[in-house]
């Protein structure tokens, strides 16, 4: 296990979007004279907190769902710009859908490697990507094309994001996600796969990974083993933010949570709150406070997160995962996965205010006994909650020798 960079943001929970501008706004007729709740956290555009904070913790999450707009240009120049809209534009393109149990459509890409690297090492696995909370299949932009040079890329748009089907009166759960992630192995990869996921779509590749080691031996003495490895960026803790409950900051503020999601659930006040939430600027605020590199949020990210709102049953799926049960936790799960020795790579960003490191689940993960030859650990110095978009270069610095020498160390 290896540790470098400095010492993470203090927020062990990051409070949604929507909880912080609902805050917000009742905050301000309050004693303390328009103070927001953003200044009373501490959680001011990403800025650290003291030490004096009374509420750093809530939620583990990831970037919310925002508005539609017209496509806007890049603003990081017209050279980069026209390169990564090519990129994008290839990314939508080799798009295609899939009957998830004969009902839902699922959007999903695939991107066979440009050397053939099945022909000349069949040991090398496919790869899946697996996004976080309101992100879809084209937060991979920065990824695709590096690991499509040696590796066949899948992605993925779960259920309720991107491009995939959002049905009204689903019931989003992580178990659900996980049960999507196998079956996509099982019915459209058809061999075992490293899955890598970012926040909440790291906790459903843990949940499927952990279900897939359970049912191992069987699945292995009938040559289906479904996963060959594991990589987690800044894994989140539930789906929302009643993930973690064994804090007294969240036991002091829980009643005002359950009251917040009381009012998600009459429609015009979610509506209401929905169309705040999914504003421009709102969402480039957010997304400024997460990276770490201030660059790697361009007009490209913006609108790859807001354009999916716009789709039927954006608002139900939202108020859904919103306020759902948050699913199981990683730290109950990696048991499982350790015991079966699958390969596990954590990369984490040092500046997450959502997932820090010396939060519930980053302290969980860097504790992990050195030991254990299976699991290995980078700490990304600068680096927020998105590290695969904010500083991709880091992320494949340690991606791709883990993947080399995983695809030719496991099956020799």
């Amino acid at each position: 296990m290896e540790l470098t960079g400095r010492a993470a943001h203090p927020l062990s929970l990051g409070l949604p979007p929507v909880h912080l501008q609902f805050l917000e706004e009742q905050s301000r007729p309050s004693k303390h004279k328009g103070v927001g709740i953003r200044s009373l956290l501490g959680y001011g555009g990403g800025k650290r907190l003291n030490n004096r904070t009374i509420l750093p913790f809530f939620k583990n999450s990831v970037i919310p769902a925002t508005c539609c707009a017209a496509k806007a240009t890049t603003s990081t120049g017209a050279a980069a710009g026209d390169m990564l809209e090519v990129e994008l534009r290839e990314i939508k393109d080799k798009c295609k859908k899939w009957n998830w149990k004969g009902r839902y459509a699922i959007n999903y890409f695939v991107s066979h490697s440009s050397s053939d690297p099945h022909s000349s090492n069949p040991n090398r696995p496919p790869i899946l990507l697996v996004h976080g909370f309101g992100a879809s299949i084209p937060h991979w932009r920065r990824n695709i094309r590096t690991l499509g040079q040696i590796y066949t890329v899948y992605a993925i748009d779960l259920i309720g994001f991107g491009g995939s089907e959002k049905p009204v009166g689903f019931s989003y759960t992580m178990e659900k996600w996980a049960e999507l992630i196998l079956d996509f192995l099982d019915e459209i990869v058809r061999e075992p796969t490293v899955l890598i996921g970012n926040s909440v779509g790291s906790l459903a590749c843990v949940i499927a990974a952990a279900s897939a080691s359970a049912s191992g031996a069987e699945a292995e003495s009938n040559n289906k083993a479904l996963v060959r490895g594991l990589v987690l960026l800044n894994c989140a803790g539930g789906m929302n933010n009643k993930a973690i409950t064994d804090d007294w900051r969240i036991k002091l503020f829980l009643p005002l949570l359950w009251l917040i999601d009381f009012l998600l659930k009459q429609r015009g006040i979610a509506s209401a709150i929905f169309e705040r939430v999914k504003q421009r600027d709102n969402i480039r605020n957010i997304l400024l406070s997460v990276y770490g590199n201030k660059e790697s949020v361009d007009e490209e990210l913006v609108e790859i997160i807001m354009e999916p709102t716009c789709d039927p049953g954006a608002l139900d799926a939202f108020v859904s995962i919103v306020t759902g049960p948050p699913g199981p936790s990683p730290v109950q799960l990696m048991p499982t996965i350790i015991s079966s020795s699958l390969p596990l790579l954590v990369l984490w960003g040092d500046e997450d205010p959502f997932t820090p490191l010396d939060g519930p689940i980053g302290k969980y993960f860097t504790s992990l006994p050195s030991q254990l030859p299976y699991i290995t650990l980078f700490v990304l110095q600068g680096v927020g909650h998105c590290p695969h978009d904010d500083r991709p270069d880091l992320v494949h610095q340690k991606l791709l020798p883990w993947l080399d020498h995983f695809s030719t160390a496991t099956h020799t």
